[in-house]
């Protein structure tokens, strides 16, 4: 299955990098605004930022099994994490911390086939950027957790593999790697999945950041690789907001992204359909996902970055 949707024009972004004054921390994620930064790794240290000074308590605690210190219980905080042994010496409730250190170890899939180019005029960023600004934000995130990242971009067949390291400056390397190719070929998620399912031996996390434009079948018995491997799963599906509403109405000329066919259509006879048949295929997806225990976070390419980094946050936790 491939895309059939319109190309637009990409449009003049201001060139921001480093300069000037910084926006707002819940601004910084959204992707209008993080579509306006120069570097992936300015966006990606931003975003996290951002995400950081919006939540409550910090998420780099709590992940480990290092002890590092007592402080005082405060209402809100969980009642697993209050050391009951301390209490019962000395009648006070106190919560353990601990100290961040190297648990887990994660695996960024990101498709670079031709459909994750498209871009309509409702959304600031192509589905390959906001994956590409979503895989360095997570692994940003991850390596200043001490989490291990490892990194496989793929189209039609495995374009880069990065194997997975903890050191601080291994995120250079992901980052090197994710800017340095162009959306190219089909999708094919399949053998993609296969292979890096057959690369990883050591069981833990891995985030696939596609649009799925592929058959069903094929990506769910790679995803069902890497669980018979007792490997964790979490799906983020991509899509253009144009892509979900189908807002078209004039006469319309729409292009294939991965092999150039054309068609002309009055959208308006096919919206119906077109509705009906994306409704059936993410339901597909969506189910067979739970049915194997994979995480499937469908998000639009306008969707703030802080609910795909709530969603591994929350998967994160479960598996520690």
């Amino acid at each position: 299955m491939s895309a059939s949707f319109p190309r637009s024009g990409s449009g003049a972004r201001p060139d921001l990098g480093l300069a000037g004054a910084r926006p707002a921390g819940r601004e910084l994620l959204d992707p209008a605004v993080v579509a306006r930064l120069a570097h992936l790794d300015v966006r990606a240290r931003l975003v996290v930022e951002g995400f950081i000074a919006g939540m409550h308590r910090s998420p780099f605690h709590g992940f480990s099994v290092e002890f590092a210190e007592h402080r005082p219980y405060m209402p809100g905080d969980p009642l697993k994490s209050l050391d009951w042994k301390v209490w019962a010496r000395t009648d006070r409730f106190l919560v353990k911390q601990y100290n961040e250190e190297t648990n887990l170890r994660c695996h960024l899939l990101v498709d670079f086939s031709g459909s994750m180019g498209f871009r309509s005029a409702r959304a600031a960023m192509t589905k390959l950027e906001y994956a590409q600004c979503l895989a360095a934000s997570l692994a940003w995130l991850m390596l200043h957790q001490q989490d291990a990242v490892g990194l496989l971009l793929f189209a039609e067949r495995p374009l880069r593999y990065v194997p997975a390291r903890a050191v601080r400056s291994h995120l250079d390397v992901v980052l090197k790697t994710l800017g340095g190719i162009e959306p190219q070929g089909r999708t094919r998620l399949g053998p993609a999945l296969h292979e890096l399912a057959e690369r990883i031996k050591r069981r833990g996390l891995v985030v696939l950041c596609s649009d799925l434009m592929d058959r069903p079948g094929e990506v769910l018995a790679g995803l069902q690789h890497f669980r018979h491997d007792h490997h964790e799963v979490v799906v983020f599906h991509i899509l253009d907001p144009d892509e979900l509403d189908f807002p078209y109405t004039d006469s319309t000329t729409f292009v294939d992204l991965e092999n150039g066919e054309r068609l002309t259509t009055e959208p308006w006879e096919i919206a119906r359909r077109y509705r009906e048949r994306l409704a059936a295929w993410t339901a597909q997806y969506r189910r067979q996902c739970r049915e194997n225990r994979i995480d499937y976070v469908q998000i639009d390419t306008r969707t703030p970055f802080d609910q795909a980094l709530l969603a591994y946050l929350e998967k994160r936790a479960r598996l520690l």
